[in-house]
């Protein structure tokens, strides 16, 4: 029997099949269809290396006033053990000075430190602070204009007229001095110096003496006595 093309599927009597026909084109793509249900969740990765520091942030709000702390312990006082001295009381044994120059107090009642020069009649600071000075001076037979001088300025001045008996010129005054300043007393006006001392009975005194020193001078001291 000789052969012949096979039949086709779509043959009634059912003895064979025919050949495949080549593949059509691709159809038009479809519409998208529905999101499907969320998958389960996979295994965790490995931990990633450590990354660099972010930048520093911005400043929180201001906390809270903490409570009071315990007091402290009392701290140490090094100021009694720097003793600071200066004074001095001087008199004069001669009577009506020449005016215009510092006065010779030559009679020295107290001058511990020797701030006081009775050479030349000056005060000379050696620690600084604040000091009193004051005057009592006896005159007589003449008016007396006298004036407390501090670097060559007159920082007081008193006048008295004589009235035929002895009276007392006084005068005091407060002044800050640094190292080296220099205080006397000096007759400012011309024939005016009726400055009188009879060491027998009367006495001119010219005096002053340290009030307290300049803190910044005392906390120094004590800086240099840690060392």
């Amino acid at each position: 029997r000789t052969a012949g093309p096979l039949p086709s599927r779509g043959d009634t009597d059912g003895e064979g099949w025919g050949v495949r026909g080549k593949m059509g084109p691709a159809g038009q793509t479809g519409d998208r269809g529905d999101q499907g249900q969320p998958g389960k969740r996979g295994p965790t990765g490995l931990v990633g290396g450590k990354g660099d520091m972010g930048p520093l942030g911005p400043a929180g709000p201001k906390g809270e006033k903490g409570e009071r702390g315990k007091t402290g312990p009392p701290g140490i006082c090094k100021c009694g053990q720097i003793i600071l001295r200066s004074a001095f009381s001087v008199g004069i044994t001669t009577s009506y000075p020449e005016e215009r120059l510092p006065i010779i107090f030559n009679k020295v009642l107290f001058n511990e430190e020797g701030h006081y020069n009775p050479s030349t009649g000056k005060f000379i600071c050696a620690i600084p602070g604040i000091y009193y000075f004051s005057y009592d001076i006896t005159l007589a037979n003449k008016h007396l204009a006298i004036g407390l001088v501090h670097n060559g300025k007159f920082r007081i001045k008193t006048f008295d007229a004589n009235t035929g008996n002895h009276d007392v010129a006084s005068g005091s005054t407060v002044i800050y001095l640094q190292p080296e300043d220099e205080v006397w007393l000096e007759i400012f006006y011309t024939d005016q110096n009726g400055l009188f001392s009879d060491p027998t009975w009367a006495d001119s005194l010219f005096s002053g003496f340290l009030l307290y020193v300049d803190t910044d001078y005392l906390d120094a001291l004590s800086d240099e006595d840690d060392l």
